[in-house]
């Protein structure tokens, strides 16, 4: 116990997102599961805490990781179709450029990194634009989730933006 570093709890806690949603739980409780999930994403969900985000804590024009702690990253079981480029399937580093009402998504090759301190463009795979609008509710923890086709919702603050993603056939 001696050698034993206990730490606090993060106050940005890991979460993963799986579509369909839920999969791990899905693959177990029934036969109908795929054998494989289509997606997932992993990320750290840190806290409005009364801040004000876009603008101030999540800087305009300025690169995001899209979370807290280490880079978000997402996992494709499939090839897919984002807005009209294709993405092999393989896992990527999430990126973003906010901007008020549209943000600029960038998938990376570059993997296992903090934040966007070690962020290389020339890895950069695919970038697209999505639009922003105010979500129905306040939500108070940075939210990743795939709605039931496959679209990648992020949510935080009073923002909701969505990822279309395309799914190729097996």
């Amino acid at each position: 116990m001696a050698q034993l570093q206990i730490t606090e709890p993060d106050k940005s806690p890991l979460d993963v997102s799986y579509h369909p949603h839920g999969y791990p739980i899905l693959k177990f409780q029934t036969k109908t599961a795929p054998t494989t999930p289509l997606a997932r994403v992993i990320y750290s969900r840190p806290q409005k805490n009364g801040r004000t985000i876009f603008g101030e804590v999540v800087k305009y024009n300025e690169l995001w990781r899209l979370g807290a702690n280490e880079s978000t990253e997402i996992e494709f079981y499939r090839d897919v179709t984002i807005g009209k480029a294709k993405l092999l399937k393989g896992r990527y580093s999430l990126y973003c450029l906010p901007q008020p009402g549209q943000w600029t998504i960038i998938f990376n090759k570059g993997l296992d990194s903090w934040g966007a301190f070690s962020y290389d463009k020339t890895k950069d795979v695919l970038r697209t634009s999505i639009n922003v609008a105010n979500a129905e509710a306040v939500v108070e923890f940075f939210t990743m989730v795939f709605d039931n086709s496959g679209n990648l919702v992020i949510l935080w603050d009073n923002q909701k933006a969505m990822l279309p993603i395309k799914y190729a056939a097996k």
